[in-house]
């Protein structure tokens, strides 16, 4: 049994606009690939548009969604099809088994019973292989469907393919974007019998055409086995690129052949972890929230001819030299996601930075959400905690003092463009705060830029650049502007520094990004000691986090004005006013350990754990967010957590598992055990790393990277 047996794609899938167990799609992909595939069984859904209770499918998509938050681009679907010709989503729908789908990383396969045929995929990072068998006896057709915007298609019957691009997106692109691809048919196109449609679904008549949502419907020779293989290439940079991609991923392998290329990917990346446990559930969740990490960030860069790394760049239209990643938000993926990225894929973390680097140099900014360039979602720039992350920890590849160059410029020069930089920049490095009477969400931006001056302080101080690391470290302290001691949270604070007015705690929006004071007042995570202070000590915050995970799971919606998903989910959750749900609230649990308390962050993270987390189509408490919550588990299941990303340390939790073995890049393991481990023991009497008692909070990257054995003896208390 491989691990793969224990991925299951749908978890979290089972999500709304209202109400999100993950707000998952169940992607069939190579790691990081940059073409992705999921059911389609809802297209007026917009972005929500597989369900896993549906039982109609419109077809299998080629998708480049990361967030329904955020859109889908360069999309297009496939759906097999006999008897007569029907071309809109609602009429070629054809009924299906959710419960016989077979969903995995590496292969996806449905049964088709309106039309008594199949349809399997398996991907490569760019291309896939399509294997059809159909019903004998009737026509039968491939319908190609490309979902939104101007496109182009042109049959090849002599070469027995189809080319064409989509320029289809949501945002975040350049006038010439386009997404290029190819149909390589193992059989014959009837010709007289195919042609194109368009966005009405009305058959056009002709094999070549540009137009709004062209679309193609493609008879063919059935062989009499019924099977049909079809291969597809695609590409951001051509049509020639998309048949290069193609011949370099697929060639002449058949299906059989690739699919186990792609099982053999899976399976490289999610043993860099190996899990021993009884529990088959535990095992489950554990698998699916790897899965669940190596999706995101998206792989945009190609090969030429000559085999260099060119990418089509988001930020200018022109094609670039060197690596490109894409479809990722830093405000979710700093906390957890990259931080396991340098343990777990420090090459690949090299690579993905120096991406960005190179975002900088064609954009004139570093990015904040890219989908596929730059979306300006969130608050921050937390490249800043990513950048430093992977420059305290020692990760290479990257250009370092260009990259600080444009760390430097986003937190020293305003943008005239608010999408970039950090907006109000002005008034923050006058007031030391963005003023809440100014600004949407100033506590959460203030507190995020503060974080991020911490970031860019360990940089300069990496890079000998002592002027820049007192100047940034002075910047780091200004939190404490915002700190009310009257109320004993942040506080919105207008231009003239009065306080907000008005202030309530359980009000979600106004001065805070998706939660309210519960929630964004302990996004300190370079100077708790400090906060501490603020509050009347270590002890005292101790107290204060204890009432946090107490209150009642209330809220009020706050200048938002309708009840977002996230409250909900928080309420829904009971576990007071933690909102696990949201990326904000990760770290509140384990500000316990960092302050002395370290059974109380066992208590939590075990219990978080066990209430909210599983395998299933609802088992996640809130949006996943491009592997953020996919990390937070792996983290707690294996006892450690990155508190403060830019230190090069992780704090202690409760490991899950009698036994974490994690295989090193560099070819040495860090083995994790725990001693009469059980649900009922959570709590660690004692803790040795390399058979040495560790009396510490926390454990260093330094030494986790040397391999070692860190053993927790556990017990119920």
């Amino acid at each position: 049994m491989g691990l793969l047996d224990y991925v299951n794609p749908l978890q979290g899938t089972k999500s709304d606009f209202r109400y999100s167990h993950g707000n998952t799609l169940p992607l069939t992909a190579m790691p990081f690939g940059m073409a992705a595939w999921s059911p389609q069984t809802h297209e007026a859904g917009g972005t929500w548009f597989f369900h896993p209770h549906h039982r109609h499918l419109e077809g299998i998509r080629l998708t480049h969604q990361p967030s329904p938050w955020i859109g889908d681009y360069g999309h297009l679907t496939l759906l097999p099809q006999t008897g007569p010709l029907l071309l809109s989503p609602d009429s070629r729908s054809s009924s299906f088994k959710p419960e016989e789908m077979q969903v995995s990383p590496h292969y996806f396969g449905v049964s088709l019973q309106r039309y008594r045929t199949r349809l399997e995929l398996t991907p490569t990072e760019r291309c896939a292989v399509i294997r059809i068998t159909y019903a004998k006896g009737q026509q039968n057709r491939l319908i190609i469907a490309p979902l939104k915007g101007e496109s182009q298609l042109t049959f090849q019957s002599e070469k027995r393919r189809i080319i064409g691009f989509t320029r289809g997106h949501t945002a975040g692109v350049p006038d010439n974007f386009a997404m290029y691809f190819v149909f390589q048919f193992d059989t014959d196109i009837f010709m007289e019998d195919s042609g194109i449609f368009d966005g009405e679904y009305q058959p056009l008549g002709t094999y070549e055409g540009t137009g709004d949502k062209l679309g193609a419907y493609v008879e063919l020779n059935i062989p009499e086995s019924g099977v049909v293989e079809v291969k597809c290439g695609t590409s951001f940079i051509s049509g020639e690129q998309a048949q290069l991609n193609l011949d370099r991923e697929v060639g002449g392998h058949s299906f059989g052949e690739i699919l186990s290329k792609a099982e053999a990917g899976w399976e490289e990346r999610l043993n860099r972890i190996v899990v021993e446990s009884a529990d088959e559930e535990n095992l489950r969740t554990f698998y699916s929230c790897m899965y669940r990490i190596c999706l995101f960030p998206r792989t945009w860069h190609e090969y030429n001819e000559q085999d260099e790394q060119i990418h089509y760049s988001p930020f200018n239209g022109s094609i670039c030299r060197g690596p490109m990643y894409s479809d990722i938000g830093l405000w979710d993926v700093y906390r957890t996601s990259f931080p396991l990225y340098s343990i777990l894929f420090p090459s690949l973390l090299g690579e993905i930075m120096q991406a960005w680097t190179l975002a900088y140099g064609e954009s004139g900014w570093l990015p904040k959400w890219l989908s596929p360039g730059e979306r300006s979602a969130m608050p921050g720039t937390l490249i800043d905690a990513a950048a430093a992350d992977a420059v305290v920890k020692g990760i290479g590849g990257f250009d370092v003092e260009l990259l600080y160059e444009g760390l430097l410029k986003h937190a020293d020069r305003p943008a005239t463009d608010e999408k970039l930089g950090r907006r109000g920049l002005e008034l923050y490095l006058q007031h030391g705060y963005l003023p809440h009477d100014r600004f949407h969400e100033s506590v959460s931006n203030t507190l995020d830029y503060i974080y991020g001056d911490f970031c860019i302080a360990q940089i300069a101080k990496a890079l000998g650049k002592m002027d820049d690391y007192e100047r940034f470290m002075d910047r780091a302290q200004n939190y404490k502007l915002l700190f009310d001691p009257e109320v004993g949270f942040m506080r919105g604070r207008n231009e003239d520094g009065t306080w907000q007015e008005g202030f309530d705690p359980l009000a979600w929006g106004d001065p805070f990004c998706e939660g309210g004071a519960w929630q964004g007042s302990w996004a300190v995570p370079h100077d708790f000691p400090g906060l501490a202070s603020l509050m009347g000590g270590e002890e005292a915050f101790v107290r204060r986090l204890d009432q946090l995970m107490a209150e009642e799971p209330i809220f009020k919606v706050g200048s938002y004005g309708l009840e977002i998903h996230e409250m909900s989910e928080m309420a829904a959750a009971d576990l007071g006013q933690f909102a696990i749900s949201n990326q904000p609230s990760f770290h509140i649990p384990y500000i316990f350990a960092r302050l002395g308390a370290l059974s109380k962050t066992q208590y939590w993270v075990r219990k978080t754990m066990a209430k909210l987390f599983n395998s299933g189509m609802d088992g996640l408490p809130g949006d996943e967010d491009n592997g953020s919550m996919g990390a937070w588990y792996i983290w707690s299941a294996i006892g450690l957590y990155p508190l403060s990303p830019g230190i090069s340390e992780y704090v202690l939790g409760s490991p899950l598992f009698d036994k974490v073995t994690i295989r090193l890049e560099n070819g040495r393991q860090w083995v994790i055990e725990a001693q009469n481990n059980s649900p009922a023991n959570v709590y660690s009497k004692s803790i040795h790393w390399n058979h040495t008692l560790w009396e510490h909070h926390s454990l260093p990257h330094e030494e986790i990277i040397k391999g070692g054995v860190l053993s927790f003896s556990m017990f119920s208390g």
